[in-house]
Order: structure tokens, then C-alpha cells, then sequence
């Protein structure tokens, strides 16, 4: 699937998206690639799980049908700093203006990705903020 395979195995991850087949895609190629992940349609199931699900990196689309999802990233980092740990952040937007991408990072994500999202860049994207070494 890669041209230059990227180990994922074992990370947790937190997916928070509105639409259905995109969880069920993520989840999908998430579990292929070894990871756990745990994908929830809005902000406040988000809110719920982490008080027993620990993610490495979350993925979040910016609009979401209950809440903005610029906003609840600093509810989640607050939640997680409060159990002692940080997480970077991956933002999906269909809107891919350079102002849009300006903000994701002023508000604390530390990517940007567009969709329709290619999933190897997705994969490397994680794998990148995760620290996972390529493999040889």
C-alpha cells in the first residue's frame, strides 16, 4: 500500500467525525495498520470516552454538526493535561482556504489535512506526530 511503509502499530486513536462512512473508513485502515482506534460522531461522545479511552493523537473534523471543532480541541487537551498528558492533533476540513489552515494552527492543531483525504498521507501524518520510525 506504501511506498515506504510507516509502522502505526499500537498507537491509540481518537477520531471525531460527524460522518459515518468516514469513521468507518478511518476505523478500517486505523486497525489494518495495528493501531486502536475509537471513532465517535461528535464532541461530547468524544468528552465521554476519554475518561477510559487514552489516545496518542486525535483526528477531528473542524465542522461539526454540534459543536465548531476549533473550540472543543481545548476542551480535550484540558481533560487529557488534567490526566497528566498532552495530544497532538490532526485536523480534516473540507475547507481548505489558507485562512482555515491559518487557524487550525493558531488554535492549536498541528496539521491541517483536506478532504477528500488521500489515507497514506493520513497514515505518514500520524505516524509523523507520533514519532513511529519507518520501516526498513
Amino acid at each position: 500500500m506504501y511506498s515506504q511503509p510507516i509502522s502505526v502499530d499500537g498507537l491509540h486513536l481518537l477520531v471525531i467525525d460527524d460522518d459515518a462512512d468516514t469513521r468507518k473508513i478511518l476505523t478500517i485502515l486505523f486497525e489494518m495498520e495495528g493501531a486502536e482506534i475509537l471513532a465517535v460522531g461528535s464532541v461530547n461522545e468524544a468528552l465521554e470516552v476519554l475518561s477510559y479511552f487514552k489516545p496518542d493523537i486525535l483526528i477531528s473534523d473542524i465542522y461539526l454538526s454540534d459543536e465548531l471543532g476549533y473550540s472543543p480541541l481545548t476542551k480535550i487537551r484540558n481533560l487529557v493535561a488534567a490526566q497528566g498528558k498532552w495530544i497532538p492533533a490532526i485536523a480534516l476540513t473540507g475547507f481548505a482556504s489558507e485562512i482555515e489552515r491559518a487557524y487550525a494552527y493558531v488554535v492549536g492543531f498541528q496539521m491541517h489535512i483536506c478532504k477528500p483525504i488521500s489515507l497514506d498521507d493520513l497514515v505518514s501524518a500520524v505516524a509523523s506526530l507520533a514519532g513511529c520510525k519507518q520501516l526498513v
